[in-house]
């Protein structure tokens, strides 16, 4: 079965770190570029970070830049999401998704078209 699993989630005090696990199983995520998304109730989903398939490039956007570092284990076929220094804007679900685009093209791309997403997990920022 093709499918991609987040773990992680968790609630943490404000300031904390939190590591999010992306995990593909049914297929090999080297040749995908892997996407964190999240979304807070009320709100659209919105793009975090991206990794490239090759090279390891990455890309955070700028509410995270600093904070969220993306990096992967091609070996054990995971993805990870290092979250630090977590503000209260932060709690929403977190969502991987893997795509055959480029990585400079994966947030351009409509999100109905990516090849796989994951079912999200939780991540609660409170005092």
């Amino acid at each position: 079965q093709v499918q991609l699993v987040e773990s992680g989630g968790g609630l943490v005090q404000p300031g904390g770190s939190l590591r999010l696990s992306c995990a593909a199983s049914g297929f090999s995520l080297d040749t995908y570029t892997i996407g964190w998304f999240r979304q807070a109730p009320g709100k659209e989903r919105e793009g975090v970070g991206c990794i490239s398939s090759d090279d390891g490039e990455t890309y955070q956007a700028d509410s995270v830049k600093g904070r969220f570092t993306i990096s992967r284990d091609n070996a054990k076929n995971t993805v990870y999401l290092q979250m630090n220094s977590l503000r209260p804007e932060d709690p929403a679900v977190y969502y991987c998704a893997a795509d055959l685009s480029p990585w400079y093209q994966f947030f351009l791309k409509d999100r109905d078209a990516v090849d796989y997403w994951g079912q999200g997990t939780q991540v609660t920022v409170s005092s």
